[in-house]
């Protein structure tokens, strides 16, 4: 049957729990990647997930199906009974989405746990409904894709799928033989997640985990199991950054076959000063909020006041917060040993269970808005009287009025009235909102512990906001990228983060970010560009180091970065946000073809080589071989800023670890660096990349976390090292 199948224009289907149906990170992964793939595919694409009866409607515009086969395959499920929702997903790219309804079926629950636990040897509980919905959700992919090529048989088809709740029709298809070809990709092991949020070393004990005997502890092996099924049982294994194909090397047990670093959409202003003015019109709103919490104790000159914040979501060890308060309390004792002018206002931004805004917060906000509008109100009638007076003037009366003249006794009282309302015998709150459970929540203590409440001598203070970000909200009324704009820095010391879209959100608006050699992000950041610090991506070495060395290393970044002058920090946020180009889907797409192109010759080897291992194609000479959509490298003049050795691109770190000169796929489609002449008179300062050459990153995700290529050592090496060997046993022989 495959000898039929035309590999040249596959069909794809990817398969998420987050299509059309936002949960987590995933869904912006989805979501962001979506037109880079349309323009790859076009209607040869169509993403799978389930069918949620609350987002749907807003997320899908329904239609009837154009392919014959798919209609026919959707007509014979519906006819046993499966629910489901075709249409086209309203965002940028409108691709066909395919949301199976779960509840439909699930009286076949109990049928197919049986099956699965004969066919693959996994178990599911009874009461785990998570796992439930993944079974059910699982089969129905697996029927569909099983009833879809026994119709459609003339091109290959690729189904992509993400994450353990997606991947369980992976070894379903498998274990029937379905003619696709499967692509697994894994965001962060279920294992790696609960172990790093106990207190365990985590990286430095990897190979010695008994993953089976951790599963069991923690209730997750069933979870484990089909994670770990999908895993091997997948054509091709891919993980979102080298840190996490490290982990997955040791926990999943099997070796992935390639990175597919995250990407965002990418929107570049046309002149740079355009998104410099977001910067100031965004804090103006922050500046307007610090007013209001700090009321009767607002003692600081804000245009020497810095805004740093960290957020996602709360787990208080993985995403490093416990790091950050620590350096905070050093920083705060730094600036104050130093006499720095700066003050720093610390945003801790994590939705956790809470029972109302705080009384104080709120009439913060209510005190200062009395107070501007009384003196709006002061300065119309002081206007009116000085026009008045201005108008009565005649001839050679050069008489100015009196204050007494201007400002009325009734407008003192107002004003003072309004003044005495912002005097407070309380420090104002570090929290916005009332825990559910404020004796035992970690963020609260630990500021507690170090002692961080915001007195009038700190030179740091904290807002910790335990909850998402709105415009509507009444006391920080933002949405959260127009927070992220109008903060300075951004800090994220996670211990735990596969890949890290907060700080690749902070690069991308022009935010400089501090994140860790544990996150996929700072890894990625590590191996693209020599010397990341100084472009404004600062990488804390949580890895090779202690705690305490790390969490120095980090008060140091926070504390140069004080240090900087307004001139420096706005030079700063141009050369961020030229690093959006390593970020965009345009570049990082090229990873998901090169993984599909890999599953495609590993499921129809005949297609791609002769009997003598040699590949049929001339991959040179004909340009558009795989799905049309790949371009090729356009002719590149090398621009003088950034400045790049050779052609080291964000494909280069993500190679595959197969064939990969005969995969010969153009690193970037047609969307170039900024040119020599937009960059010349900004940047100064060449921004350099590192050399990558194939042979090196072969190594894809292999021996080390950051999946960079081992130094062979020379003779001269050797011999250096004997001298200096002999040279200490001289010492310790002649000591003794």
């Amino acid at each position: 049957m495959s000898d039929k199948r035309d590999v040249r224009n596959p069909l794809l289907f990817e398969c998420a729990w987050e299509v059309a149906n936002k949960v987590g990170g995933i869904y912006t992964v989805i979501k962001t990647k979506v037109p880079v793939t349309v323009s790859e595919y076009g209607d040869r694409y169509c993403l799978i997930g389930p069918l949620s009866y609350k987002t749907a409607p807003m997320e899908v515009e329904p239609e009837e199906p154009t392919d014959p086969d798919l209609a026919a395959t959707l007509d014979s499920m519906k006819a046993q009974g499966v629910k489901s929702l075709y249409g086209r997903w309203l965002i940028e790219g409108a691709p066909h989405v395919l949301l199976f309804d779960t509840g439909s079926m699930y009286h076949k629950l109990d049928e197919w746990k049986g099956d699965l636990w004969n066919l693959a040897g996994i178990p599911s509980p009874p009461n785990d409904h998570e796992t439930n919905e993944t079974i059910v959700f699982g089969y129905l992919v697996a029927w569909f894709l099983g009833d879809y090529v026994s119709r459609q048989l003339d091109k290959a088809v690729v189904a992509h799928f993400h994450e353990w709740q997606a991947g369980l029709a992976i070894p379903l298809c498998r274990k029937r033989h379905i003619d696709v070809t499967t692509v697994f990709t894994t965001h962060a092991t279920l294992l790696g997640r609960y172990l790093c949020a106990g207190s365990v070393d985590f990286y430095n004990n990897l190979q010695y985990f008994d993953v089976d005997h951790e599963a069991g502890k923690r209730g997750i092996y069933h979870r484990y199991c089909i994670e770990r099924s999908a895993a091997h049982c997948a054509d091709v294994f891919t993980t979102v950054s080298h840190i996490t194909a490290y982990e997955s090397e040791h926990l999943l047990k099997r070796k992935p076959d390639g990175v597919v670093p995250n990407g965002l959409n990418v929107v570049k202003f046309q002149a740079m000063h355009e998104f410099q003015n977001l910067h100031s019109t965004s804090k103006a709103k922050i500046n307007e909020f610090v007013r209001g919490h700090f009321y009767g104790h607002y003692n600081f000159d804000l245009d020497n006041t810095l805004y740093m914040f960290t957020a996602g979501r709360y787990e208080y060890r993985n995403k490093g917060v416990d790091m950050f308060i620590e350096s905070l309390a050093r920083l705060n004792y730094r600036l104050q040993k130093s006499g720095s002018n700066v003050t720093v206002v610390a945003f801790i931004i994590m939705p956790a269970a809470t029972n109302s805004y705080t009384i104080e917060a709120l009439k913060g906000q209510a005190v200062t808005k009395q107070l501007r509008d009384t003196v709006t109100e002061i300065q119309n009638r002081i206007g009116a009287r000085l026009f008045e007076h201005a108008a009565r003037v005649h001839g050679d009366q050069t008489v100015a009025p009196t204050p007494d003249e201007l400002l009325s006794s009734e407008d003192l009282v107002l004003l003072k009235r309004r003044i005495f309302a912002l005097k407070r015998n309380s420090l104002p709150p570090i929290t916005t909102h009332n825990m559910a459970d404020d004796a035992n929540d970690p963020i609260l203590n630990q500021i507690r512990r170090v002692k961080l409440f915001n007195h009038d001598h700190d030179r740091v203070k904290i807002v910790f906001h335990p909850d998402f970000l709105n415009s509507n909200n009444p006391i920080l009324g933002l949405d959260y990228e127009e927070f992220v704009r109008g903060c300075h820095l951004g800090v994220f010391p996670s211990y735990y983060e596969p890949w890290g879209y907060t700080p690749a959100e902070c690069t991308v608006m022009g935010i400089p970010s501090i994140t860790t050699n544990l996150s996929g992000f700072g890894c990625f950041m590590q191996d693209l560009i020599e010397r990341p610090q100084d472009e404004g991506c600062y990488i804390v070495d949580r890895r090779m180091k202690s705690v305490e060395d790390s969490v120095n290393q980090l008060t140091d970044h926070m504390f140069s970065f004080c240090n900087k002058t307004r001139r420096q920090r706005i030079n700063q946020r141009n050369r961020v946000e030229r690093l959006s180009p390593l970020l965009d889907w345009k570049n990082l797409g090229i990873e998901y073809s090169k993984s599909r192109q890999l599953a495609l010759r590993r499921a129809y080897p005949d297609q791609f080589y002769g009997p003598d291992g040699e590949p049929y194609v001339d991959m040179e000479s004909e340009e558009d071989y795989f799905g049309g959509g790949v371009g090729r490298m356009p002719p590149m003049s090398v621009p003088a800023s950034p400045r790049l050795r050779g052609v080291a691109t964000p494909g280069d770190i993500g190679t595959l670890t197969e064939e990969m000169q005969s995969l010969k796929t153009s690193d970037y489609r047609g969307n170039g660096w900024p040119s020599a002449e937009d960059d010349e008179d900004s940047y100064p300062f060449p921004l350099v990349m590192k050399i990558r050459s194939r042979a090196g990153s072969v190594m894809s995700g292999a021996s080390t976390p950051g999946g960079g290529t081992f130094n062979s050592l020379t003779e001269s090496d050797l011999q250096q090292a004997d001298e200096a060997l002999s040279q200490v046993k001289g010492e310790v022989n002649g000591t003794h």
